[in-house]
């Protein structure tokens, strides 16, 4: 049996949110498996074992939840469940609800509009002398669309975003972010509860088809509220973060942006090496179900993984040169949105709005210019909080 290494890295602090890939390529150069003691949970940092881990979903289980805290798994596990802490055969009957408006057929009749309002956005954006990258341009297709798409009342889309970061800084440990993510999960709790119901949601809109579709089903009527919760966090950070990275990396690489320009079919090639490089959620956990042998290492029954995703897919085992932001790669098999079952059910809504972006900005713009990002701090969250911009015209 192979020695685990330690090691004392808190993977949490502001510096190591700030700089993590020295962090990850120590811990994937120290083994496969990685006892984290500050943090007290076994990290897996390398791509392979990340990915089976991923893929044995029934040992590695989210239905005791993905979060490092013990308090926040148990009040997002159980009757208060979504998919994202269920297994199946559960899992699967709350995905098939809440996946359907996602599904790539479903997305056609929002298309035209997202396509529409991303030419708009570049070309106002084309005539400025410089703008602000995330809230002037990553954030207008979530939030001028998609929360509309949800369909909450006004508080709840005007909120979307504080309690999409409050929601991923709970995943992490109980730090400060973690412990001033508390009260703003609970709000977000009893909205759902109490505004986010039939009658005060937009008819039509995501949300009240939940519970149309759900009608008097006794085993999932009680879950509508989490199942809720699926379209805020998901449909609006992650799709945010991924949009900043690719808008930076092409801006910094501009023999990249001039590829992308001469080939717009690489566009695809082009998110997936984005979210290869800078994958928006770095970490989830999961529960060991039984003793579990990984790469030489025994987990114990009922301990906890660290699924390093950002470190998985700068693994140099698996990608050569990983470092470098490369639009002719083609990484399909990179983990930025999952592996198995638990794969992103928004993955296909991501794609679409930053390739309605991309594709506006190959008509519009020559060279890209961005100056230096400024950190947005969560505990699970990778991406910016600002990022200062300039699109120049041919």
């Amino acid at each position: 049996m192979a020695h685990t290494p330690t090691s004392n890295i808190d993977l949490f602090t502001q510096d190591s949110i700030t700089n993590p890939y020295a962090l990850y390529k120590e811990l994937r150069d120290l083994g496969p498996v990685v006892w984290l003691t500050t943090n007290k949970i076994w990290a897996i940092p390398r791509y392979e074992e990340v990915k089976f881990a991923l893929k044995t979903w029934d040992t590695f289980v989210s239905s005791r939840g993905v979060a490092m805290d013990a308090a926040v798994n148990a009040a997002t596990s159980g009757p208060k469940a979504n998919s994202l802490t269920t297994d199946r055969p559960l899992h699967d009957d709350i995905r098939r609800i809440t996946s359907a408006p996602l599904l790539p057929g479903a997305l056609k009749d929002i298309k035209p509009l997202i396509e529409e309002t991303a030419r708009k956005t570049i070309e106002e954006l084309c005539g400025r002398e410089s703008f602000e990258g995330m809230s002037e341009l990553a954030q207008v297709l979530p939030l001028t669309i998609v929360s509309d798409l949800v369909g909450l009342p006004t508080y709840g889309r005007e909120s979307m975003l504080r309690w999409a970061a409050a929601t991923f800084n709970a995943m992490g440990p109980m730090n400060d972010r973690g412990k001033s993510a508390v009260e703003e999960i609970k709000e977000l709790h009893e909205f759902c509860l109490k505004e986010a119901i039939p009658g005060k949601l937009r008819p039509g809109s995501w949300a009240d088809r939940i519970y149309k579709v759900v009608g008097d089903n006794k085993a999932l009527v009680d879950r509508c509220p989490a199942m809720m919760r699926e379209y805020i966090g998901p449909s609006l950070d992650t799709t945010i973060f991924a949009t900043g990275h690719i808008l930076r990396l092409l801006g910094e690489n501009p023999s990249q942006w001039a590829l992308l320009r001469n080939e717009p079919a690489l566009i695809p090639a082009a998110i997936d090496e984005a979210l290869r490089l800078e994958s928006p959620v770095r970490t989830f956990t999961r529960f060991v179900q039984k003793d579990t042998e990984l790469a030489g290492t025994v987990l114990p029954a009922e301990s906890r993984v660290l699924i390093m995703f950002a470190s998985a897919n700068r693994d140099e085992r698996k990608w050569e040169r990983p470092e470098e932001f490369v639009v002719t790669r083609r990484p399909t098999d990179h983990l930025a949105f999952g592996h198995g079952i638990h794969t992103c059910a928004g993955m296909h809504l991501a794609r679409l709005e930053i390739t309605s972006l991309l594709t506006a900005m190959i008509e519009k713009v020559d060279t890209i210019q961005v100056g230096k990002p400024e950190v947005f701090f969560n505990n699970t969250l990778g991406g910016y909080a600002s990022l200062p911009m300039r699109f120049n015209r041919g």
